[in-house]
């Protein structure tokens, strides 16, 4: 059975705020996207509160269905590229810049969950052994994941250092006044 789609019928509502209206095109782009992909897949979207008051509320787009992971790819590099495609063809529908992310089968919040443990415990090698640890290489979004983890940590400091797409996140001891 075909997932039924969304309809631009509701952008004609002159109450809808732009986010409202982005939430309705990115899922409208996203099931024409996979569509064209030929996947069978269920889309989903919804306005996610910022995280703090430098954040901006995001839509969010949820991608549901049987074996997804070729959404995904290594490393979630197909993720990142449909959730960039689907940015741009938003960006311009809109003609302006709306906050955007897609998650398969619930993978981004399971990486992050991931990430902010791993954060964690990183940060507590580096108090037991005084030496900095260095992360593999990683997108920006999972970089900033881990600064936001550890940004109010009262005895470690991030840094990322080197240049993209090998840009690795630094975890450190802070300096002692």
């Amino acid at each position: 059975e075909k997932p039924e789609k969304p309809s631009l019928d509701a952008l004609n509502d002159e109450e809808l705020d732009d986010l409202e209206k982005a939430k309705i095109r990115a899922e409208v782009i996203v099931s024409e996207l996979l569509e064209a992909m030929k996947i069978n897949a269920k889309v989903a979207a919804r306005i996610l509160d910022p995280e703090d008051d430098r954040d901006h509320p995001m839509v969010l787009i949820e991608v549901t269905g049987k074996d997804l992971s070729i959404l995904i790819g290594r490393r979630a590099e197909t993720l990142n590229s449909l959730q960039y495609v689907t940015s741009l063809i938003l960006n311009q529908q809109m003609g302006s810049w709306m906050p955007l992310m897609i998650d398969v089968q619930g993978y981004r919040f399971r990486r992050e969950r991931q990430l902010r443990q791993m954060a964690r415990r990183l940060a507590d090698q580096v108090i037991q052994t005084g030496r900095k640890q260095v992360l593999e290489a990683m997108p920006a979004n999972e970089r900033r994941l881990i600064h936001l983890e550890l940004r109010y940590h009262p005895f470690v400091t991030t840094e990322s250092v080197g240049e993209e797409p090998n840009r690795r996140m630094t975890i450190l001891l802070k300096p002692k006044d």
